[in-house]
């Protein structure tokens, strides 16, 4: 079995998750195989493995927080997970947060320190954010942008809205009423403007450069490459040959959405399944609409209240159960 879940935001990492699904694989006599997955969010550099480098860097609001930046591949690359240092839940959630003022400028900090360490190639993880700030103020940290040069800043997306649509798509997720999702479409729109002008990038034309309230088109203006955040994961741990010639493969993750089959983990994971002819089950916190998969979800299995008390416990009893009607 290959057991590769995403996290259940708000309650569980994809380690957790994982470790979950393996006990009961592990009760039922399953060998297993753990790939815990993202698709660019939360979770993005744990997937990615290496050695973690802390960092105090400014969070979305301002005040200092703890952070990390990844060594992968002896020290030649680096990873920095944007919900780290610019993230919602750094800002308090959408009621913490400051939707006007938020900014990326402690992502700015982690990709400074990676280059300053040495990496020659960043991936940047997108995801989670508190901002819609176009990625500005990441970008000044990192002036003067000479820095850069011969650097290869790589930007894994988790969607692929772009840059102008960015606002309105998801600023209401952090906080903002529908007048400062206006004006932060405004912003938008002069920093695009701004980024043609002085990079000659017109961002506003780039596939998922409205990620992380377009941060990621902002690395875009200073020659980043955007992809799949799912992808650039699957392809660093090698999962489409890890499922090869499994009996099955677990995956899952807190909403299970129309979302979840448009560049996200869950939709990945079951794609690669289907391509190897492996069957696949998917477990999710909840659900939203009609998939195009079997699933489970806890709160349907086990009642939202003990979903959200003792969500680890729940995947654990809801695997178990899904295996013993396997047999």
């Amino acid at each position: 079995m290959v057991i590769a879940p995403d996290k259940f935001r708000g309650s569980a990492t994809a380690a957790e998750v994982a470790e979950a699904m393996a006990r009961a694989a592990r009760a039922a006599g399953w060998t297993f195989d753990l790939a815990p997955v993202s698709d660019g969010g939360e979770g993005f550099c744990a997937a990615l493995g290496g050695r973690a480098r802390p960092l105090q860097v400014r969070g979305p609001l301002g005040r200092l927080v703890d952070s990390a930046w990844f060594e992968l591949d002896g020290g030649e690359t680096a990873a920095v997970e944007m919900a780290k240092a610019s993230g919602l839940d750094l800002a308090g959630g959408p009621e913490g947060n400051d939707p006007i003022a938020a900014d990326t400028a402690g992502t700015g900090e982690l990709i400074a320190a990676a280059v300053k360490a040495g990496s020659r190639q960043i991936f940047v993880g997108m995801g989670g954010s508190a901002t819609t700030d176009g990625g500005w103020g990441a970008l000044e940290v990192l002036e003067p942008h000479s820095r850069l040069s011969g650097i290869l800043l790589v930007v894994a997306c988790d969607v692929t809205t772009r840059f102008l649509d960015a606002a309105a798509t998801f600023s209401p997720q952090k906080g903002a009423t529908p007048a400062q999702a206006q004006l932060l479409a405004r912003r938008l729109e002069r920093l695009a403007q701004l980024y043609r002008d002085r990079f000659g990038v017109d961002v506003q034309d780039i596939e998922g450069s409205g990620a992380a309230g377009g941060l990621a088109g902002g690395l875009a203006a200073l020659g980043a490459t955007l992809v799949s955040g799912f992808d650039l994961v699957a392809d660093r741990i090698d999962l489409a040959e890890r499922i090869q010639g499994a009996d099955l493969v677990i995956t899952g993750e807190g909403l299970l959405d129309a979302e979840s089959f448009h560049g996200k983990a869950v939709g990945g994971v079951a794609a690669l399944a289907r391509e190897g002819g492996v069957p696949v089950m998917v477990l999710a916190g909840n659900a939203e609409g009609d998939q195009p998969v079997d699933y489970r979800t806890l709160v349907g299995a086990v009642g939202e209240e003990r979903a959200w008390a003792e969500p680890l416990v729940a995947v654990e009893e809801v695997v178990a159960e899904l295996l013993r009607a396997r047999l």
